[in-house]
């Protein structure tokens, strides 16, 4: 397992919060299964932050079926990116994930309103997509972060 830090601009000298977070790698042939929020024009890998008490692992499996609807089984963590800003270092453990059955999503209130959706993905297109992160510079830290951080696990995952 590869082990990834990101250093963003606005970063402090030492963080003092963590936040922990597990994402699901689905592919299905040439595709890859992203959420897209609507209201923000935004793609992402799905996934989301630990609840006390969770490992990676049922992080990962929760998170896919709240977002996606589909039950996964992760079978390799080949990824852990370490994303530090202000004072925060946030860590995005990255799963490879089989589809183990269907079930329905559990949106929480604001990726309603975000209009968050499944959407398969051409991999190289997800790639494509995510590779703009550098201009998003100066005007949109988050989505240049997340997209970042998004094409880094793309690019680890292309090369296993």
């Amino acid at each position: 397992m590869k082990e990834i830090n990101i250093c963003g601009a606005n970063r402090f000298d030492t963080y003092t919060k963590t936040r922990a977070a597990s994402r699901a790698v689905i592919i299905r042939g040439d595709d890859i299964l992203l959420s897209y929020m609507k209201s923000e024009d935004t793609y992402m890998i799905p996934g989301g932050g630990a609840e006390n008490g969770e490992s990676p692992e049922e992080c990962c499996i929760r998170e896919a079926e709240e977002e996606t609807g589909l039950i996964v089984k992760p079978t390799r963590l080949f990824l852990t990116v370490n994303e530090f800003y202000e004072e925060y270092r946030y860590i995005s453990c990255y799963f490879i994930c089989e589809i183990a059955g269907i079930s329905t999503s559990h949106l929480t209130e604001a990726e309603m309103r975000a209009g968050l959706v499944p959407e398969w993905v051409p991999l190289a297109k997800a790639v494509q997509i995510f590779s703009h992160h550098n201009d998003l510079a100066g005007t949109y830290e988050e989505k240049r972060g997340l997209y970042q951080r998004e094409y880094t696990a793309l690019t680890e995952y292309m090369k296993l």
